[in-house]
């Protein structure tokens, strides 16, 4: 089955650090579908029926029945059980080494062409019945982005979103429930030593995948909550999408509050912001710097400073942030070296 030409816009980047937000306003640019964090869809969705951002089962949206006969001809043709044991082979972190690599290893190479015939599929599945040539794919992981720069896309961007990791961690210690998913069940959380690690190598992943040939933007959460329009213009500009100033009106508000108008999105999976619509707040969440114990923020700031360091945040040494915007130039925003 062929697709039409299409775009891929993956956002990655460690949980909690604003990629749901990034992933909405992305949106409500014309010719851009966003589809949450698709590298769950198979399990969560397509077994577990768990709700689309529509609010309606997976089973039930219109939308995804549509996707699900245009990439395989129907849900039920999909081998559940074999794309999970195709991720198991190639789409861990574990693998990012091998993936780095200008030649993989034979079964390697075998199993990561078979993984990514499915993706293939179904972003140009989303892309026809959306009708629009973008496909906005959430799901952070740096594996899945490596396996993406090997996977004959006909147009990947990846954009590396990062936040400070003292939110990131305290982030992580809070109980968010998933509204998605029956029972009243909760999304992971872990420990600020936990969650230092995972930042850590999770952002520097990415690091290593802007050095390759495949596009990487750094996007600060900072910078997209204090400079919306500017933000999205740099990553607009990045990705290839040409954008009128009117078609940013959505946006709004001054410097003290901003807000955003958003419509329902099909997105398979992801943060509860995903149900959201409607007239939004955007402002930034810096409730670590009063609710986060001195001596948990003071460990992360430790474990995490060469990286802090590099994306330029203030107030490194574990007090409350003094973080000021950088200016919003292209020279600012491109990630071009290895964290």
């Amino acid at each position: 089955m062929s697709f039409g030409e299409y775009r891929v816009i993956y956002l990655g980047g460690m949980g909690r650090s604003g990629s749901t937000l990034a992933e909405r306003l992305l949106g409500e640019l014309p010719h851009v579908c966003v589809a949450g964090e698709l590298v769950h869809l198979w399990q969560r969705c397509v077994t577990d029926n768990e709700r689309c951002g529509c609010g309606k089962p997976f089973g039930d949206c219109e939308f995804w029945s549509a996707v699900g006969e245009s990439a395989f001809g129907g849900w039920s043709n999909v081998d559940v059980r074999r794309v999970a044991e195709l991720r198991a082979s190639v789409d861990r972190n574990r693998f990012i080494p091998q993936l780095a690599r200008r030649s993989l290893p034979a079964r390697l190479g075998c199993d990561l062409a078979e993984y990514m015939n499915y993706y293939r599929r179904l972003y140009g599945a989303i892309s026809q019945v959306s009708g629009c040539s973008t496909v906005v794919d959430s799901s952070k992981h740096p594996s899945l982005a490596f396996c993406l720069s090997r996977g004959d896309l006909p147009d990947l961007r990846v954009i590396h979103v990062v936040r400070d990791s003292r939110a990131v961690a305290y982030s992580w210690t809070t109980r968010v429930q998933r509204p998605e998913a029956p029972g009243g069940s909760y999304m992971t959380t872990y420990s600020p030593i936990r969650a230092s690690s995972e930042w850590i190598m999770q952002n520097a992943s990415l690091g290593l995948l802007a050095r390759s040939q495949t596009p990487v933007l750094r996007v600060r959460y900072e910078d997209l909550v204090s400079e919306v329009k500017p933000t999205l213009r740099r990553i607009c500009e990045y990705a290839g999408l040409s954008v009128e100033e009117s078609e940013l009106g959505f946006v709004g508000g001054g410097e003290s509050e901003q807000w955003a108008e958003l419509r329902q999105a099909h997105t398979a999976a992801g943060n509860p912001m995903r149900f959201a619509t409607g007239k939004i707040t955007i402002s930034k969440d810096d409730r670590w710097q009063t609710a986060m114990p001195g001596g948990q923020r003071r460990t992360v700031t430790a474990l995490t400073l060469p990286l802090l360091s590099l994306y330029g945040y203030a107030g490194v040494l574990g007090g409350p942030s003094r973080f000021a915007p950088r200016p919003a130039t292209p020279a600012s925003t491109a990630s071009g070296g290895t964290p």
